[in-house]
């Protein structure tokens, strides 16, 4: 088989394009391959796809999946075409994207290597600038987003917040529990992001909502509330971000007491703050025995971890009335705890009980949005943090989106 047609046949070209020749440069270990179509095909828009009058051609160059250890350059003459509609435009080719400079087979290659490596590790690889790999990666997210435009409805929503850098600078994550994918992200944690996200919801699709699981930010709270149709029934506060902020309290009391015990010689506190932050079958076993004589003790921290541990059991509910009497059971015993910052955590999951007892009755977690938070770390950690925001959110589309990311041309 010659040349021409092994690489018309490896390439998949086919009329009207075919492989006029092919050009080994040894010393720059690459290979050219040139293609050229047939001066008497139909040219067509690429926008309306009207059969339009040629009016010149440009010289095109694509690089294509290595042949060995060489490079593959495709290059072309490329018609463009004069469109009543459109003005002057070049046409499809059946290869590559419209303003690649990459074939679709090889972006797919780039694509497959991004989920494994950050930026910097594709371009030392394949041998690339790292803005062509950026362009890349953002080529496949922009196509991914807009292929999912004819999305269903979402039964289930998670929201939460994840750090951009410090300084209080986040991002609003929104995504489906169902699948673990990222559904949306917002620039910062305000209602007005959330209620943008909302109403770029049809109304069929805010009405399906069932639930949407949340932290107690009010922010979130308050675009939901407007949003979504009986949202009092439907936002659910997870167990998660309740027991942190009891784990707070408990710290807060435990630090204080360690405060006032040190001043008077008293060093019984030192070494346990995890172990205050536990629940009790979670604490070590070489520690169990001395954690326990501290639960016993007259401790004011053995007190608060008390109502700690006491709250922990309530998730147990599927009655709502039921499930509502327990924890309000609880409440009037740890506002009378002479705790303060048990008080203080009291009064809020008091506010908040309606969403508490939602996420009981209905089994929400937030669990599906902590681990997405988490991979979000994992990938600021692989590409050793990121300086632009948007390019922040295009990496947390592209590994958690759950988009069809490939080129359509490659696809055909």
């Amino acid at each position: 088989m010659r040349d021409r047609d092994l690489y018309q046949t490896i390439l998949g070209i086919v009329e009207p394009w075919s492989v006029t020749d092919v050009d080994l440069k040894s010393d720059e270990r690459k290979v050219e391959v040139f293609v050229s179509r047939s001066a008497s095909a139909e040219a067509r828009c690429p926008e309306c796809q009207a059969v339009s009058p040629r009016y010149d051609k440009r010289v095109r160059r694509w690089r294509h999946l290595d042949t060995c250890q060489f490079q593959t350059i495709l290059v072309a003459e490329v018609p463009r075409v004069t469109c009543t509609e459109h003005g002057v435009k070049q046409i499809d080719v059946p290869w590559a994207e419209e303003r690649s400079r990459f074939t679709a087979l090889f972006e797919m290659l780039v694509i497959d290597w991004l989920r494994e490596a950050s930026v910097s590790a594709v371009c030392r690889q394949l041998d690339l600038g790292w803005d062509a790999v950026d362009g890349i990666m953002q080529r496949a997210v922009k196509r991914g987003l807009a292929r999912r435009d004819d999305i269903g409805l979402y039964p289930d929503l998670d929201v939460d917040e994840t750090a951009f850098r410090k300084r209080h600078d986040y991002v609003t994550v929104v995504s489906d529990p169902g699948t673990g994918a990222v559904i949306h992200l917002c620039d910062d944690r305000k209602k007005s992001s959330l209620t943008a996200f909302y109403k770029g919801l049809s109304d069929e699709q805010r009405a399906g909502i069932r639930t949407v699981s949340m932290d107690m930010w009010p922010a979130f709270i308050n675009a939901t509330l407007e949003s979504i149709p009986e949202a009092e029934s439907k936002i659910a506060f997870d167990r998660f971000h309740v027991a942190q902020h009891l784990g707070n309290a408990v710290d807060k009391v435990r630090r204080d007491e360690h405060k006032k015990l040190k001043r008077d010689g008293n060093t019984i506190l030192n070494g346990t703050k995890h172990d205050w932050l536990r629940a009790g079958n979670n604490v070590p076993k070489k520690r169990r025995g001395s954690f326990r004589a501290l639960c016993d003790s007259t401790l004011k921290t053995a007190r608060a971890w008390a109502w700690k541990e006491s709250a922990a059991c309530l998730w147990h509910y599927r009655s709502r009335t039921w499930a509502t009497k327990a924890w309000e059971r609880w409440y009037r015993g740890a506002i009378r705890s002479r705790l303060e910052p048990i008080k203080r955590a009291a009064r809020m999951i008091k506010r908040h009980l309606w969403g508490i007892v939602n996420a009981i009755v209905t089994g929400t977690t937030n669990a599906g949005a902590e681990s997405i938070n988490s991979r979000i770390k994992m990938v600021k950690v692989r590409s050793r943090g990121f300086r632009n925001k948007e390019r922040f959110k295009t990496a947390i589309y592209f590994h958690l989106g759950g988009l069809d990311l490939y080129p359509e041309t490659a696809a055909r």
